[in-house]
């Protein structure tokens, strides 16, 4: 499979994410539904990793990797716990659409940092996505 079955997919589980976890938040604090979630996920990932022989030493990884992963851990948990609370309290269609801006942040953060140079067309799509948030935010 490519990049791009992989990222499909990602977007799939994503959507079905969503829709658990907001039928997962009722009568439950969005704080301590994303300990379960994660709990989850580290006894699933931990198994697979170790069932398909991918596990190594973590001491052996430099310490410049050490780094930007805990920094992505931490982004990735504050995240989790805003998603969810906004997902307690809004609806899935908004709040959802709303997370995946992201992306636009994503493309400027790629452009400054990683000196990624999106296309013109490429461009477009982000913008596009950018108008559709705020479409989204808007009152009625």
């Amino acid at each position: 499979m490519t990049w791009f079955h992989w990222a499909v997919l990602s977007a799939v589980f994503a959507a079905v994410t969503t829709i658990f976890a907001k039928l997962g938040l009722q009568g439950v604090d969005s704080d301590f539904a994303t300990l379960i979630r994660t709990a989850v996920i580290l006894l699933v990932l931990g198994a697979f990793v170790v069932a398909a022989g991918k596990w190594s030493d973590p001491a052996a990884l430099p310490g410049k990797t050490w780094l930007f992963l805990v920094l992505s851990a931490l982004a990735t948990g504050a995240s989790w716990v805003c998603y969810f609370r906004a997902l307690k309290d809004g609806t899935a269609s908004q709040v959802a659409p709303i997370d995946k801006s992201s992306l636009l942040l994503v493309a400027a953060f790629a452009f400054l940092f990683l000196k990624e140079r999106p296309s013109p067309r490429e461009w477009a799509g982000i913008l596009m996505v950018g108008a559709g948030v705020v479409v989204l935010g808007m009152k009625k």
